[in-house]
């Protein structure tokens, strides 16, 4: 049975795409399944995992919604790219921001991208969407139709604050559209633990949040070389494997395949 799981954060540069990618193409070394849906209209994991012209490409995910809206039948892989590390991607680019406004009009327009994801997931045992940096239409989509949701947040003081109203919105989607939506977890990210700000921010988290939600046990280093993977496009895994990054994304990996 195909897992949903969005990954959601409107404070950006928090390793949500990293995560997505490295999470994603995790789960494939695995012999999982997996489709990577670029939820984000700056097209950050595709441009991340080698599409270096999004805007140019041919179809993304704004053709997926137009066919959803218009009542259009959905040919098989369409808009689909097939990566070298054996995920799938859709991918996405700045069109999406102009679809995202036109779906204001659009009867039940925050379930758009489950009714999508409904006809596709038979295929796959993985889907993971790379949320966009707000809490918009498009994020709300991910959320309605995501079995679980996985919260990147920097080792740092304004993206702990802003996940209040994030925790707002994701109850308030699972109160409304979606029952079956969880949380998968806090994940702290480009951890410094040289530092002891480092120390006093996951302290805080642990404390505020630690007692109602799943803070997990991985917690994700500070690196360059996690930075220099979109440079590259590859994933952690390909591009350092024996790094410190890639060992605490095989963690997290292994503990959302045990939570299946």
């Amino acid at each position: 049975m195909c897992r949903v799981i969005a990954i959601a954060n409107q404070k950006g540069g928090v390793a949500k795409t990293t995560t997505a990618v490295n999470l994603g193409i995790g789960l494939a070394k695995m012999g999982k399944k997996v489709l990577l849906v670029d939820d984000d209209p700056q097209g950050s994991m595709t441009i991340c995992l080698g599409y270096r012209e999004p805007d140019n490409l041919e179809l993304t995910i704004v053709d997926i919604i137009e066919k959803i809206v218009n009542e259009e039948d959905i040919p098989e892989d369409y808009a689909i790219l097939h990566h070298s590390e054996n995920v799938d991607v859709l991918p996405s680019n700045i069109a999406l921001s102009a679809a995202e406004v036109s779906l204001v009009n659009v009867m039940s327009r925050e379930l758009v991208l489950r009714d999508y994801v409904e006809k596709i997931k038979h295929k796959y045992d993985y889907v993971i969407i790379d949320c966009m940096p707000s809490l918009g239409v498009m994020t709300v989509n991910a959320l309605a139709c995501a079995d679980s949701v996985l919260i990147p947040v920097q080792a740092a003081f304004l993206p702990v604050k802003g996940l209040q109203a994030l925790l707002k919105t994701i109850y308030t989607v699972k109160r409304r559209l979606n029952a079956k939506l969880e949380i998968e977890g806090i994940l702290l990210t480009m951890v410094d633990k040289r530092t002891n700000y480092a120390k006093e921010i996951i302290e805080e988290v642990n404390e505020v949040y630690g007692k109602t939600l799943r803070v997990l046990p991985t917690e994700i280093p500070l690196s360059i070389r996690a930075t220099e993977t979109s440079a590259m496009s590859k994933s952690i895994y390909d591009y350092d494997p024996r790094g410190k990054v890639a060992s605490a994304y095989t963690e997290l990996t292994n503990i959302v395949s045990q939570n299946a």
